[in-house]
This record gives C-alpha cells, sequence and structure tokens, in this order.
C-alpha cells in the first residue's frame, strides 16, 4: 500500500493544497501590508493633485457636506489646509491634533519616521507610532498657492484586517483541505480503480491464465490500454497454445523416433534370430555335400532336401516381411470391392482341406447363401488363410476348426475356431507383435515365423477395421470384422 498509486497520487494533490494555503497565508502576511500602504500613498498622490486644482477661496468646501469631503471620509482621510492668510480649512473638528501634526519637531518626537516619496511641493512619510499613538500615512507639504496642507490616515486597521483575513483563509482552506481530501480519495479511487484491474489482468496473464479480460466503457487512454491487453491477452494464448502444440507434436515424434529406432533394434535382432537356425543348416548340410559325408543317394537327397525345405522357409519369411513393410508403411495399396465373402471362405477351405485330412482335424463350415461385404478382396483372403492355418497348427484334442460368420447391423464377424491350448491372458495382445511365439519350440516345428498374426493386423489397420483373439474353456478363436455390403442380408447364422 505504501507504493499505491492511489495513495501517491492523494497525498500529492492534498500535499499541494496544503502548500498552497501556506504560500497564500505567507504572502498574505508578508506584503498585504505593503500593498495596501502603497494604494494608500497613491491615493494620497490623487488627493494633492485634486487641492492644487482647487481655488483657495473654495478651501471652504472641506468644512461643507460636499462630495470631496465624502470622499475623504470614505478613504478615511483626515486633512487639514492652511492659507497663506491663516486661514484653516479642515475635516476634522480636532483641528489642533492636527496643526500638532504640522509640527515636525512633534511628529519626529513620536516614534519611528520612514520617508516614503520625497517631492519639491510635499512629503509622504509613514510613521510608527508608539503604545498610545496608532501607525499611519502621512502627506504634507505645500500647494501651488503657497498654503500649506497635511493628509493622513491610520494603517493599524490594515494589520488588523490582515490577520482577521489570515485566519479566515486558514478555516476556508483547512475546510478546503478536508472537502478536497475527501473528493480526490474518490476520484483516485476511480481513476486508479482500471489500473488496479490492468494489475491483476497481468499478474493472472503471468500466471497463464488467459480468461480474465478486460471491460472497457471509454475511449480514453486505459480504456486503450485494456484493449490492447486483451489482444496481447488473446495473442499470448495462441502463441502458447500453438508452442504447447508443437511441442507435442514434437514429443509424439520424438517419441515415434524412438519407438521405430526400438523396432528397428529389435526387428533385426529377431530376423537375425530367425535367420541363424536355418543358416546354419543349410551351411551345415551343404558342407556335408562338399565334403561327401555320405556317398549314398538317399543321404544326399535327405540332405538337399533340408536345404531346400529351409531355403524356402527363408524365402516365405522374406516374403511375409515386405508383405509386413509395405502394409505399416502404407507403400501397399488398398482397393475396395464388394465381393462374397463366403465364396472367398469356401475356397480357402478348399484349399487347406487336405492338410486338414493330414492332421485328422475337422474343418467346419457349412454357409451357402452369400454373404457380400466391402474390402480388399485380395488381402481378405490372405487374412482368412493365415487364421485357418494357424488354427490348423495349434488344432489338439478334438481336433475341432470351426468358422463362423454373425452380422450384428452393418458389420459381419468372421472368426475362426480351433480347440487345443488356450492363449495366456498376459500374452493375448502380443501375438500380433512380429516374432512373437507363444509356444517357440512348436512354432519351430511347423515352419512358423510369428509374422503371420502380424500380417493380419496390419491388414485390417489399412482397412479401419477390427480384429481381436478370445480364449474359450476348449480353445482359442480369432476374428475379424468386416463392413456389410448393400444386398441381400443373411440373417444371424453360426455354422
Amino acid at each position: 500500500m505504501k507504493k499505491s498509486i492511489k495513495i501517491r497520487l492523494a497525498v500529492t494533490y492534498i500535499g499541494i493544497m496544503c502548500i498552497s494555503l501556506a504560500a497564500m497565508l505567507a504572502m498574505n502576511s508578508l506584503f498585504l501590508e505593503k500593498y495596501y500602504v502603497e494604494r494608500k500613498k497613491e491615493s494620497l498622490k490623487k488627493v494633492y493633485e485634486a487641492l492644487n486644482n482647487v481655488d483657495g477661496y473654495q478651501y471652504s468646501a472641506l468644512n461643507e457636506d460636499s462630495g470631496f469631503k465624502k470622499y475623504l471620509a470614505e478613504k478615511n482621510f483626515l486633512l487639514i489646509v492652511v492659507d497663506p492668510f491663516g486661514n484653516r480649512y479642515s475635516t476634522t473638528k480636532d483641528e489642533g491634533e492636527m496643526l500638532a501634526y504640522m509640527q515636525f519637531e512633534a511628529q519626529f518626537s513620536r516614534g519611528q519616521r520612514e520617508i516614503m516619496e520625497e517631492k519639491d511641493n510635499y512629503v509622504v512619510t509613514k510613521i510608527t507610532g508608539d503604545a498610545n499613538t496608532m501607525d499611519v500615512v502621512c502627506m504634507y507639504g505645500t500647494l501651488d498657492d503657497r498654503s500649506s496642507f497635511m493628509v493622513r490616515t491610520p494603517i493599524q486597521s490594515i494589520r488588523d484586517s490582515a490577520q482577521i483575513s489570515n485566519l479566515f483563509y486558514l478555516y476556508i482552506g483547512l475546510a478546503t483541505i478536508l472537502i478536497s481530501s475527501i473528493l480526490i480519495w474518490i476520484m483516485s479511487r476511480r481513476i486508479t480503480k482500471p489500473l488496479q484491474t490492468l494489475s491483476n489482468i497481468s499478474r493472472e496473464m503471468a500466471d497463464l491464465n488467459f480468461d480474465v479480460k478486460y471491460e472497457s466503457a471509454g475511449q480514453d487512454e486505459i480504456s486503450v490500454l485494456g484493449n490492447n491487453l486483451n489482444k496481447l491477452s488473446e495473442d499470448l494464448e495462441k502463441t502458447i497454445s500453438e508452442l504447447k502444440t508443437a511441442n507435442n507434436e514434437l514429443q509424439q515424434d520424438i517419441a515415434k523416433k524412438e519407438e521405430i529406432d526400438e523396432m528397428r533394434k529389435e526387428f533385426l535382432a529377431n530376423v537375425s534370430h530367425e535367420l541363424k537356425t536355418p543358416i546354419a543348416l543349410i551351411q551345415g548340410y551343404a558342407e556335408g555335400l562338399q565334403e561327401c559325408i555320405n556317398d549314398d543317394a538317399q543321404s544326399r537327397e535327405f540332405y538337399c532336401d533340408v536345404i531346400i525345405d529351409e531355403a524356402g522357409k527363408m524365402n516365405n519369411m522374406v516374403k511375409k516381411l515386405l508383405t509386413l513393410n509395405q502394409l505399416e508403411f502404407g507403400n501397399d495399396t488398398i482397393t475396395m470391392e464388394r465381393f462374397d465373402l463366403t465364396e472367398l471362405v469356401r475356397g480357402v477351405v478348399q484349399s487347406v482341406q487336405l492338410l486338414a485330412d493330414q492332421k485328422e482335424a475337422k474343418l467346419h463350415f457349412a454357409l451357402t447363401e452369400p454373404v457380400y461385404v466391402w474390402g480388399d478382396e485380395f488381402k481378405i483372403e490372405e487374412v482368412v488363410t493365415n487364421y485357418v492355418s494357424n488354427a490348423l497348427n495349434h488344432v489338439d484334442y478334438e481336433k475341432k476348426i470351426e468358422i463362423k460368420t454373425e452380422i450384428r447391423n452393418d458389420v459381419v464377424r468372421i472368426s475362426v475356431f480351433n480347440t487345443g491350448d488356450t492363449i495366456p491372458e498376459a500374452d493375448l495382445d502380443k501375438v500380433w507383435v512380429k516374432f512373437y511365439k507363444v509356444d517357440k519350440a512348436r512354432t519351430r516345428e511347423y515352419g512358423g515365423s510369428g509374422i503371420g498374426l502380424s500380417i493380419v493386423k496390419a491388414i485390417m489397420d489399412s482397412m479401419h477395421q477390427k480384429c481381436g483373439v478370445k480364449n474359450y474353456s476348449n480353445g482359442v478363436e480369432f476374428w475379424f470384422e468386416l463392413s456389410l455390403a448393400e444386398g441381400k442380408k443373411t440373417e444371424c447364422q453360426k455354422m
């Protein structure tokens, strides 16, 4: 509060008023009497000029109720004229005292005499009296007609007037200061209130709170400042928002870069691990052939079969990796078309029926009515093939595989279920990750690379559709969804 503009403004104005009052009282005390005496001197000179314009025989008018005598009375002047013949004319009945003042020796003997102006025909003096006499301003001398004169006026009253005036000014000044202080305090509050509001707004802006706005109702400088502060607040909020957005995008880019780098490292490690075994087998059997470890034709054929088989696995894995890479980086073109899902699934079932018979697995798909959906037919065929192949590789116990379709509103869900061991719940979300294998020994046994389900996930994401996996008590079900195309809708079926 010591630094408040409101208090400083009020104190400044009140201080100026107090200094002005003190200066006025000092000026009144120091110069009022001198100014009054100077004015009296000028009035005495006018009386002298008036007496010089009066003929001697007209002095008798001073003893009458004339206009000149009234003027002297109004000015509080006492006048006595003695003509060359000894005749006396006076405005006062106490001519003796006036004659005594005309005696210079008597004047010198009373108090202190100060000559204010001295001319050839008159002298103006200020006489400071003692305790028994008053201070007067006196003019005496001779007129043009050789008459002697003296006019005087008391100045004690001016001192009394100055004291009364000072006291009056003091009372009025104090009352004015009191009233003005109240008004100044009120006005200063009105003036500084917008400044305090702007100060609070700037403090909120410093704390990054841009919701507070200055409500302006005028066109003065403070209102202009408030409007500019509002604009600054909006610009700062917009700039900070853009910076935060850019920073968030940068963080995401950094996180994505780190993720890609981690994926690259993981990819290289997985590829190296997956290729290590077939390369070692190919190298070993090739060296065996080169060194002719077994000379019989059957052994050489077995070595060649192993080399061909491992090379085929490597080739298949590389193809899948290329396919997955194109899908993940958006380099593969998705062709959305309307096709018969029933016909597509039936074709996949027929192609794997021989493998199912070899594993003694029961492959069940009995849907006959056409179901038209939207999607990339070639890639959906790859999804179904991966699901069915995965089911054949993990089917066990009852060795039962069921392919079902279920229509929900405008979505068709296709699921492939196989009996066998369930997937641990902790691994359900990881089966879509490249090279992830729940049972590595079994995966190696049927030549799996851990990429098939990753391709399924990438294909469904590229078409903005869902896929998933679910455990049952006796097996596992993999599913995916497609949009139902216009045409005949089959009732909800489970085949």
